[in-house]
């Protein structure tokens, strides 16, 4: 249910937490890092500060933070046990509506992607399609793992903010 940013900041710290615990997956330590800090002037300054908290967190909780993540059009999916916020990303990009064909592909990418890099493959997919996200999965195949744990963390904060627009009114 959408909520002011007012409301947020004048929220009890569990209720705060409890509103903005699945904004990072699975992650709700990322909005009790940031409780502290409020009230927030802005959408903006609220992001910039849960993003803040992921940066100064370190390897093994960014590490954790993107294993949280589900893999795109995975078994999850196809089983309906994926978060509301991931079922409806991945059903605004169509992964709900892959041909078996498409399926196993994905399926495909995802298990060397994760052979790879021992994670799941992480893109904001809002204002993507299946084919948009299938050319990225190939092009950052092709990334060492340094430059993926960035990119992922980059496409955590987006899914994020787009989150955090969703939620407040």
């Amino acid at each position: 249910m959408p909520m002011t940013l007012d409301e947020l900041n004048d929220a009890a710290p569990e209720t705060f937490v409890k509103a903005l615990g699945g904004i990072f997956e699975h992650s709700p330590w990322v909005a009790e890092a940031v409780v502290p800090l409020r009230p927030f002037a802005s959408v903006e300054l609220l992001h910039a500060a849960m993003a803040g908290a992921v940066d100064k967190a370190g390897q093994v909780a960014q590490l954790g933070l993107i294993r949280a993540h589900p893999d795109l059009a995975g078994k999850a999916a196809r089983q309906g046990s994926l978060t509301v916020h991931s079922t409806s990303e991945q059903k605004g990009a169509g992964l709900d509506r892959l041909t078996d064909g498409e399926f196993d592909e994905f399926h495909r990418l995802n298990d060397g992607y994760q052979r790879r890099f021992g994670f799941p493959f992480i893109l904001a997919v809002r204002g993507h399609d299946k084919h948009s996200i299938l050319a990225a999965f190939r092009t950052r195949l092709q990334n060492n793992a340094g430059e993926e744990v960035a990119e992922a963390l980059r496409q955590i904060a987006l899914i994020a903010r787009f989150r955090l627009d969703d939620l407040l009114a």
